[in-house]
């Protein structure tokens, strides 16, 4: 060890992966922590080592976690293929509930004529939409495609995967993508492959001012989805009409045929997928508590390191000193939960939210520092208190986050009722609590 690494037991740089926004996250924290620390009066009273051990972070433990629970989540590979303006963001936004705008911003370049959207994030997703790009374009390579498609089906993915083409039910003009569909069927015959006919309202009687009952009985629906079906057979395991509008276009419902989609997947997934997709879909409301839900068991992880490096920090003798450092930490600790539910913030955003959810435990914060001059049993007390109100403040960000997954506004009544509810229960789970 070096003289300069003596003098500063956190002068070593974390080394994250670029490629992990939550490692990367958990690294800068690192260094804010380090920054924030009055490294004077802690060299005084704890060894330079233990110092290191509080503030190291190990990539390999958080890439671990995030790996054991990606093995545990059933995450479907959807693969739309179809023209422009053939429904495929509809098909997102019908199964997933965001907005267009949302859609539209989440789909990144994967390769050179598809794109990826993860949902509701890239490190824990339960849903991932390739999408392909171009197609019916005249200069765009067919085969070219193809071989993309290929290479990357070819990857082993460990998620559940289905073909998913879309035809408006006005074209006609599918021969490249029934070139492109039997190739991959007759590459990947497990895959299953799904019709989706859509935009269904275009052909609708003058005189239809909205859906009819599903599935829909006008004529001219049937003969066009007939003859589109026919130029797919012995392709496609099941079709599946559908007319996903927008709001403001007057259908009622807007997402015309999302269950039938539903029972559809469902009929060509494995269990554990489909009831993934249920959940989803079955109790639109509450989906983003059920996501929240599963994401929190993810966050619990990280929130258990946090709380108790909150109390080892809480029962340094030096009242109002540690603030600053516990203030920081709580921080950098919502800041990793928004990355994890694919929220990016930076330290000043994470800051807002630690204010916006944290209501009136800032008075108990300063209460319990003023319990350090109690002679040792007032830094007991403090390093219980932090350990649990670090741990309810954990719980309340992922309430929150949980809610802006979903699409919905945070409830602030319902994140400070999780909040008191965690912090009685981390009072019990951190009685006695002592530094490490």
């Amino acid at each position: 060890m070096t003289d300069e690494q003596r003098s500063d037991p956190v002068a070593k740089p974390v080394q994250v992966n670029p490629g992990n926004p939550v490692v990367s996250f958990f690294g800068s924290a690192t260094q804010r922590l380090k920054e924030s620390l009055p490294f004077d009066q802690l060299a005084k009273l704890i060894p330079a080592d233990q110092l290191t051990r509080w503030f190291s972070v190990s990539e390999d433990e958080i890439a671990n976690i995030l790996e054991a629970v990606r093995q545990e989540l059933p995450t479907t590979e959807a693969l739309l293929i179809g023209k422009p303006q053939a429904g495929k963001s509809s098909i997102v936004r019908g199964l997933t509930g965001v907005s267009s705008d949302i859609v539209g911003q989440g789909f990144k370049p994967h390769t050179q004529h598809t794109e990826r959207y993860a949902y509701p994030s890239a490190d824990l997703p339960l849903l991932i939409f390739t999408d392909t790009v171009g197609l019916g374009d005249v200069n765009q390579n067919t085969q070219t495609l193809i071989n993309e498609l290929v290479g990357d089906l070819k990857q082993e993915s460990g998620c559940a995967r289905i073909l998913v083409l879309t035809v408006k039910i006005t074209d006609f003009a599918t021969d490249t993508l029934r070139q492109i569909a039997q190739q991959l069927r007759q590459r990947f015959p497990d895959i299953p492959c799904l019709l989706a006919i859509t935009s269904l309202h275009e052909v609708y009687p003058v005189d239809a001012a909205d859906h009819p009952d599903y599935p829909p009985r006008f004529e001219a629906v049937s003969r066009a989805a007939a003859a589109i079906q026919e130029n797919f057979k012995g392709i496609c395991d099941r079709t599946v009409l559908l007319d996903f509008t927008l709001e403001e276009d007057g259908y009622t419902p807007v997402f015309y045929g999302l269950e039938a989609l539903r029972d559809s997947l469902a009929d060509l997934l494995p269990e554990a997928e489909t009831q993934a997709i249920y959940r989803l879909l079955d109790e639109r409301k509450e989906a983003s508590q059920q996501l929240g839900d599963l994401y929190r068991n993810v966050g619990r992880r990280y929130i258990s390191a946090f709380a108790v490096i909150a109390a080892t920090l809480a029962a340094v003798p030096l009242p109002f000193a540690t603030m600053p450092m516990l203030t920081t930490l709580q921080v950098s600790m919502v800041g990793l939960l928004g990355t994890l539910y694919g929220q990016s913030l930076s330290p000043s955003q994470a800051g807002g939210v630690v204010s916006a959810i944290s209501g009136g435990f800032v008075a108990q914060a300063v209460g319990r520092e003023l319990i350090k001059f109690l002679p040792g049993f007032g830094s007991l007390i403090a390093a219980s208190w932090a350990a649990a109100y670090t741990w309810s403040l954990g719980e309340g960000a992922c309430v929150y986050f949980g809610d802006l997954m979903g699409g919905k506004k945070p409830d602030p009544k319902k994140i400070q009722s999780t909040m008191q509810t965690a912090f009685k229960s981390a009072q019990e789970r951190f009685k006695g609590i002592q530094s490490s």
